[in-house]
């Protein structure tokens, strides 16, 4: 008795476009599946599904035993199916040869959530494809495309500058060594991958003891199921600062600290969100970190450079420089290189993550401290003198005009 052989060939699914595009809500996901045929084959049916969905999900251990609560969730963005043979009862025999069904789905208007792969949850968004034949395994077959979620940081709220100032008081027991505070400011909210931020801050040192100020940029990821949350958090890049002395003061000109290649914030979704922020923080001797917090969104859409809402970033960020008291830096300041990750207590939580390996340092010495529109609107609160026919100051006649370039 001989044995039938496999009557499939091959059985691959195929998406028009490059093997990297992205998408975006309202735009139509196409492509055909290839079927292969040895012989003559009986199908009953061959659908294929379209899915959009993120699960978060997690266990805990309560108490000393080996029980686990299990904390999942699922939303669902998108579920749409079309039939390529469908099922009327009565087998369809192919013919041997390749067969191509085309399909196509127009993913929803709404905005849908960027894709994501993290320890606790993902946002997945898939193409499955599902044969159906009489008497045999149903044969399967799935391929992932990516979805991004369009951010752009060219709007008011994120071309916003954000500042703080925080302060602490370094104590032993009962005596006081002093506080140091800490004061900063970024020229906006909104940021893309790859961009430099350029960080204005002043540090008061009015202990007996030298600190060393530092600068991070993390990532917060959130996984919520049944009420419960889960957080996962990382550093991605980090700049040091120079010692600063007992009774001293050090200011920062603008130091550059570069945004790595990560993915952008998801803010939109309900069960993971993926957010980030730029910390300042300073090793207060006898207590703990003095942390100033600035948060960052990292956008897909990069800043424009010439535009109307863009072109007064430099502007808001210089009226308001009088408290930081900055003055203009004769030469640029080369921005350290980077480490690998600065607070103790964050390096435990992100050891075992690979999202926070530290980037290669890169030259970035041409990049000035401050961008030069901030000096020209200085001369704005120099109104020019009233025009007028006559002069009201007239010189004697004995007297030779002088020479405007004298």
């Amino acid at each position: 008795m001989s044995l039938k052989l496999n009557p499939i060939k091959s059985f691959k699914l195929e998406l028009d476009g490059e093997g990297d595009a992205a998408f975006t809500g309202g735009e139509v996901v196409s492509g055909q599946v290839v079927l292969e045929l040895c012989r003559d084959t009986k199908v009953h049916s061959m659908k294929v599904q379209g899915r959009g969905v993120a699960t978060a999900h997690w266990l805990e251990n309560r108490g000393m035993n080996s029980v686990y609560n299990d904390y999942t969730s699922r939303f669902t963005y998108f579920r749409k199916r079309q039939h390529l043979i469908r099922d009327n009862g009565d087998v369809t025999v192919l013919p041997a040869g390749r067969h191509e069904f085309p399909f196509s789905f127009q993913l929803p208007e709404e905005t849908l959530v960027t894709s994501f792969e993290g320890k606790h949850g993902s946002i997945r968004y898939w193409i499955k494809v599902k044969l159906h034949r009489p008497w045999a395994t149903v044969k399967k077959i799935k391929k992932e495309f990516t979805v991004i979620e369009p951010i752009d940081i060219n709007t008011p709220a994120l071309l916003a500058p954000q500042a703080g100032t925080k302060d602490k008081m370094a104590r032993t027991w009962y005596r006081n060594f002093g506080q140091v505070s800490v004061t900063a400011k970024i020229d906006r909210k909104g940021y893309t991958p790859g961009e430099v931020i350029p960080v204005f801050a002043e540090f008061d040192n009015s202990t007996s003891r030298s600190i060393v100020p530092k600068a991070y940029i993390t990532q917060t990821q959130t996984f919520i199921a049944r009420g419960t949350m889960k957080q996962k958090r990382a550093v991605v890049a980090t700049l040091s600062g120079d010692v600063v002395g007992a009774r001293c003061r050090e200011t920062w000109h603008g130091r550059a600290i570069k945004i790595p290649p990560v993915g952008p914030s998801i803010l939109q979704c309900r069960i993971i969100k993926v957010e980030y922020m730029l910390k300042v923080c300073v090793d207060v001797p006898g207590t703990s970190k003095l942390f100033l917090e600035l948060p960052l969104v990292i956008g897909t859409i990069p800043l424009h450079p010439f535009g109307s809402r863009t072109s007064s970033v430099s502007s808001q960020y210089s009226v308001n420089l009088e408290w930081l008291r900055l003055a203009i830096p004769e030469q640029p300041e080369p921005p350290p290189e980077y480490s690998s990750v600065v607070a103790e207590g964050e390096a435990e939580q992100c050891g075992n993550n690979n999202a926070a390996a530290s980037q290669p340092a890169e030259d970035l010495s041409g990049i000035l401290e401050r961008p030069l529109m901030a000096f020209v609107q200085e001369f704005r609160f120099r109104p020019p003198p009233v025009y007028s026919e006559v002069d009201p100051n007239p010189q004697p006649f004995h007297m030779r005009p002088r020479c405007m370039t004298c």
